[in-house]
């Protein structure tokens, strides 16, 4: 993909502005379109709106490795502008980002052309989208059931490795599914990555050609190791493990990458000759390739039918967080590839796989504000007060800021578009702030040096991180904390002694020590 006019002209005076730009003109965009769905112009100018500010975002994203979207917020922006082509088909052009796979390489690396292209799946991310898809299975191969090889996606990056006569010759990056970045020497550092096939480079059993698709991540132990030594050399830590993969593998310097531990996990195969590389099922070519010496998820598995798929949905979601990796949802393929063959591709994927996403572990809200809330020991901790948003599963309104020099690490003001996680039953919390979203009317918080429950003096000690109210159990909100605490399981274990019971007795000054 040649980049953009307009985004190399707009990166030269500096980013924030011009996301800006393109939120306010999309924002405008969307209002006049929905006003009047007639109106052709306002529904082409959306178009263009849209367009433009996907590139951008699969420019920083792709190209950069500096996302400035989460990906629950893209995914609605790419949604949205398939929508409008569906409805307006006339509009729908050959450059637009629902017709191609990613974005361009970067020009300090060589290029590599696939052999085949390497498309992107179309997501889905409802029960009845999932069971439409099943049923369009069925109606284009005309059966009552179909197989099918399922397994977790990865959130990594995705490459290919192509080997010749047994031997790593070529690994390149996704880039635009038809031309990716030569990153050769830099998958070599990589241990998961077999520098040759089992079967040997002189053996006859060995494929003229094999190429292998899958791909790079970073392991969730991994990812806190290496943002441990970023914290320690002072240097900027890594959002997520996708994010630290990416940008390890796209070093210039392959030393630089031999530092970070990769991992590779082989999803699938592109062109091959000879070798005897099997030619009916997925499942059984998944097979082959963990016998060349790759690794693939060990959950990995063929079901029929649609029920058996969203049973291994609802499977997969229970066993994410214990998952040595990160993953954003599962994998349906036929998995007969015959009819693979006869269901075919559409323009930037295939007919016969999906992804089934799960619902965002990160979005992006409004913080409102900071209240202060003080613990059974005095702490007290700054907690965000959120515009109203549904991520893992759940609508949060709080979240947890844990202290003042986590607030200033992260860049947090009120007033912020703030990344919000949620991951099972773990509490909620602010990762960081969009700086370049920011208001003009932010605004710092400064943490009280008075308890805002008691009054009392709030210090922060020496060689401590976080700030105490110096009240004792004279601070009711400590007294309550101090009840509850001697009240719980592993303490007096007193039944239906609870928060609110708690509440009236110290608000009524029935009670004033756990004694």
């Amino acid at each position: 993909m040649v980049i953009p006019e307009y985004i190399s002209k707009q990166e030269k005076g500096g980013f924030a502005g011009t996301l800006k730009n393109y939120q306010a003109s999309l924002e405008i965009a969307q209002k006049l379109a929905a006003s009047d769905p007639s109106n052709s112009q306002w529904q082409r100018d959306l178009l263009v709106s849209l367009k433009r500010i996907i590139e951008w975002h699969n420019y920083r994203y792709s190209v950069l490795d500096a996302p400035s979207i989460l990906d629950s917020e893209y995914d609605k922006l790419f949604l949205e502008l398939q929508q409008l082509e569906q409805r307006n088909p006339q509009l729908l052009t050959p450059d637009s980002p629902t017709q191609r796979a990613g974005a361009a390489p970067l020009k300090e690396f060589s290029q590599i052309t696939h052999r085949s292209p390497m498309l992107s799946l179309n997501n889905e991310f409802e029960i009845a989208a999932v069971e439409a898809f099943d049923r369009r299975i069925r109606e284009g191969l005309g059966t009552d059931v179909v197989e099918y090889a399922v397994e977790p996606k990865f959130d990594g990056l995705a490459v290919s490795l192509c080997y010749e006569n047994g031997l790593l010759v070529t690994g390149a990056t996704r880039g635009d599914g038809h031309i990716g970045e030569d990153v050769t020497l830099n998958l070599r550092t990589v241990k998961s990555i077999p520098l040759h096939l089992r079967t040997g480079a002189h053996n006859d059993h060995s494929p003229t050609l094999l190429e292998v698709r899958g791909e790079v991540l970073m392991l969730k132990e991994d990812f806190e190791k290496l943002n441990r030594q970023q914290r320690e050399k002072k240097e900027k830590e890594f959002v997520n493990p996708r994010n630290a993969a990416a940008g390890s593998l796209r070093q210039l310097d392959p030393n630089v990458t031999a530092t970070r531990r990769l991992t590779f996990l082989a999803y699938g195969i592109g062109v091959h000759e000879g070798g005897g590389v099997p030619r009916d099922k997925h499942s059984k070519v998944m097979e082959y390739i963990a016998n060349q010496g790759f690794s693939i998820a060990n959950e990995c598995s063929v079901v029929s039918g649609s029920a058996a798929l969203l049973s291994y949905f609802q499977k997969i979601g229970e066993l994410r967080e214990r998952l040595p990796y990160d993953i954003d949802g599962v994998v349906y393929k036929v998995n007969n590839l015959v009819q693979q063959g006869k269901l075919g591709f559409i323009s930037r994927a295939p007919r016969f796989a999906v992804a089934h996403k799960f619902p965002a572990q990160e979005v992006l809200t409004e913080l409102l504000g900071i209240n202060v809330q003080v613990g059974r020991t005095g702490v007290l901790t700054p907690v965000a007060r959120l515009k109203p948003i549904f991520v893992g599963g759940a609508t949060v309104t709080h979240a947890t800021l844990h202290n003042e020099d986590e607030i200033n690490r992260k860049d947090v003001m009120i007033g912020d578009s703030v990344i919000v996680r949620r991951a099972g039953d773990v509490i909620p919390e602010v990762v960081g702030a969009e700086v370049e979203l920011r208001p003009s009317n932010a605004r710092r918080f400064i943490m009280p040096n008075q308890c805002p429950v008691c009054s009392a003096s709030a210090m922060r000690m020496p060689n401590e991180t976080v700030v105490r109210c110096t009240g004792g159990l004279f601070c009711p909100a400590q007294r309550k904390q101090a009840i509850l605490h001697f009240a719980s399981r592993g303490g007096m274990d007193i039944e239906g002694l609870g928060d609110k019971l708690v509440d009236q007795l110290v608000d009524s000054n029935l009670i004033r020590t756990p004694a």
